[in-house]
């Protein structure tokens, strides 16, 4: 049954009509309060995860739960429907435990708060924050095995519980859990973090209201939503045909040695609607790459790629919910059945952005963004040092952006643009280890008219023996390009020895043992390129060979013919004719390379790495 929502004021809110000015006053207040929030956070927590590289996402929703300000959409409404007990006054909700939301937070290392605002006894908003937590407990440091065959192999799962009742700290409850840590001070500071966000919104929320009265304010929030569902309403009308358009991406393997895993969606319009069907996507895997893909997240991710690509001044919120409707077949890759492991589940995350890509640019290809850094690759160090001492490590890398129709993608960036790097010298000072180089990965980036990023290769010296987990993707498949831009290159991971040997590690890997002075290479894919890269400006190319983006060879790619360091303007012309003879007329719009097969093929020689077994469960439908 539903939550009950106890009010001493049972009055309703009145309706009121509000002009552009304080509509407009309260919208850049509710952002504003939401960057509060991000402020609070990283001054109060911890963890490098969350105190340097910004791994949370803040939320501040209506009284119905409908987001507001955010990043993922809001999970508040399926919460209060399976929530079996009252929402009042001084609570405080914490949970962990993805499927306990449907999805809403994706693995159980992201912990999340719920505050509930009155004001006058009265529901008037929500505020919520959740970030990633290093470590939760379970068979591996950072709580992330991506060998885990279930979720209890992944650490501690918090059901919806209340850490405040009526203003009460549950002291006990916070004691139990962090039990279940092998970060307890991290992990603690980081949760009063988050509690800390969500009292400064929620302290600001009352403020607007106490300024322009309570009955104005919800109006506002109203307003604002129905403002959302008309600009969306539109959009859809003008970019979505009524025609099924599929694309289909893979995420590369599963860490047990078996992929690649296909996720397809099929796209189309329908009586003003926006229809999203994933059939045809791959049964969930034994492992970990499961992504729990919450209906509301995907609204979400899809209204936000639509709005920064064709209206990027539009505030978006939950307001256009209804116009999407989301299929997810049970039991797939993205709606994995219970207790399914779901640690692994950021390369599928990631992969549904350039999914959407691929979808919404087949109708406009003008707006096409090639295949990019889709996903958050992990790298986990951890041991004990001279003193005895516990080091844990969980950093976030970086890649290359796709190419744009606008231009180059940036390189070295986030999938998440809120996302900083952690400072070498931050790592250097409070870790054994030394990074012996930062920098772009020349040539990683797709060749096109526009480039796309380039991917980075950081070097890890370990100055302790301790043990190493990779996390990441796009090893086997190409992240693809567009328009005739050519595919970026894959990720790499190097592991090296003091003697100079080196050998090709997964990139999905556990527990890996290192030495004193072992070297890690890590080594990030690059972003497909956009449009004929032999378009692309001579001398413009032959600027990025003197910035170390590009190399003399890789300029050949773009039929620039760089002699003593100068453009050859004869020998690039005569190139350039010679490459648009040996190729097709008509120009890709998407070029991924090479099929699975012809992938799996090369995979040995190209990559230093056996190709993935077609996965079990595939070859079982073949024999029948």
């Amino acid at each position: 049954m539903p939550a009950r929502i106890i009010q001493t004021n049972p009055t309703p809110f009145a309706q009121q009509a509000i002009d552009p000015v304080s509509l407009d006053i309260i919208e850049n207040a509710l952002r504003n309060a939401r960057i509060e929030m991000d402020a609070t956070l990283v001054r109060t927590a911890m963890s490098p995860g969350i105190r340097e590289q910004g791994d949370s996402f803040p939320l501040i929703a209506d009284h119905n739960g409908r987001m507001i300000v955010g990043q993922f959409g809001s999970y508040i409404g399926p919460f209060l429907d399976g929530f079996e007990g009252t929402i009042e006054e001084g609570d405080l909700i914490m949970l962990s435990d993805p499927y306990s939301v449907g999805g809403a937070i994706s693995h159980s290392n992201d912990w999340l708060v719920l505050l509930p605002v009155f004001k006058d006894g009265r529901l008037i908003a929500y505020t919520s924050m959740f970030g990633h937590m290093s470590d939760i407990g379970g068979k591996v440091a950072g709580s992330m095995p991506i060998d885990a065959r279930s979720i209890f192999e992944e650490g501690v799962r918090i059901p919806p519980v209340k850490i405040y009742a009526k203003g009460q700290y549950n002291a006990d409850l916070v004691k139990l859990i962090m039990t279940q840590t092998r970060t307890p001070d991290w992990c603690k500071a980081d949760l009063n973090a988050l509690i800390a966000s969500c009292r400064v919104a929620a302290r600001r929320v009352v403020e607007m209201a106490d300024r322009f009265g309570d009955d104005l304010f919800v109006s506002a929030t109203e307003e604002l939503l129905a403002r959302n569902h008309r600009a969306m309403a539109s959009l859809i009308e003008s970019a979505i045909g009524d025609t099924p358009v599929s694309f289909e991406d893979f995420i590369c393997d599963d860490g047990l040695g078996y992929g690649p895993y296909r996720i397809k969606c099929t796209m189309w319009k329908q009586d003003g609607r926006v229809v999203l069907d994933f059939d045809g996507t791959d049964p969930q895997s034994e492992g970990s790459i499961n992504f729990y893909l919450n209906e509301n997240m995907l609204r979400m991710f899809f209204g936000i790629y639509m709005i920064m690509v064709f209206d990027p001044q539009i505030l978006f919120n939950d307001g256009f919910y209804d116009l999407i409707d989301v299929r997810i077949p049970e039991g797939s890759l993205l709606k994995p059945r219970f207790p399914a492991a779901l640690s692994g589940r950021t390369h599928a995350l990631g992969r549904i952005f350039d999914i959407l890509g691929g979808l919404l640019g087949q109708k406009t290809p003008e707006f096409l963004n090639a295949a990019g850094f889709s996903s958050s690759p992990h790298l986990f160090y951890s041991g004990t040092d001279k003193k005895g001492e516990w080091f844990q490590l969980f950093q976030i890398g970086f890649g290359g952006i796709p190419g744009r129709p606008l231009g180059d993608g940036p390189d070295g960036h986030s999938l998440w643009p809120g996302f900083t790097n952690v400072p070498n010298e931050f790592l250097e000072r409070y870790f054994p280890l030394r990074i012996e180089r930062y920098e772009t990965e020349a040539d990683s980036g797709g060749a096109g008219l526009h480039r796309g990023g380039n991917g980075i290769r950081m070097t890890y010296r370990f100055l302790e023996p301790g043990t190493i987990s990779i996390h990441d993707d796009r090893w086997f498949t190409k992240p693809w390009g567009v328009n005739g831009g050519k595919p970026g290159a894959r990720a790499r991971k190097v592991l090296e020895k003091p003697d100079g040997t080196q050998t090709v590690v997964g990139n999905k890997a556990e527990n890996i043992v290192v030495e004193k002075d072992d070297q890690l290479h890590f080594i990030t894919w690059g972003g497909g390129g956009w449009g004929d890269p032999l378009e692309r400006d001579p001398a413009l190319v032959a600027h990025e060979i003197v910035q170390g983006l590009v190399t003399v060879e890789g300029a050949q790619a773009y039929g620039v013919a760089i002699v003593d360091g100068e453009v050859d303007a004869a020998a690039t012309e005569a190139l350039r004719a010679r490459m648009r003879d040996d190729r097709d007329a008509t120009l890709p719009t998407f070029d991924h390379g090479a099929d699975i097969e012809t992938l799996r093929a090369g995979c040995q020689a190209e990559t230093g790495l056996p190709a993935p077994i077609q996965p079990r469960w595939q070859l079982a439908m073949a024999a029948e």
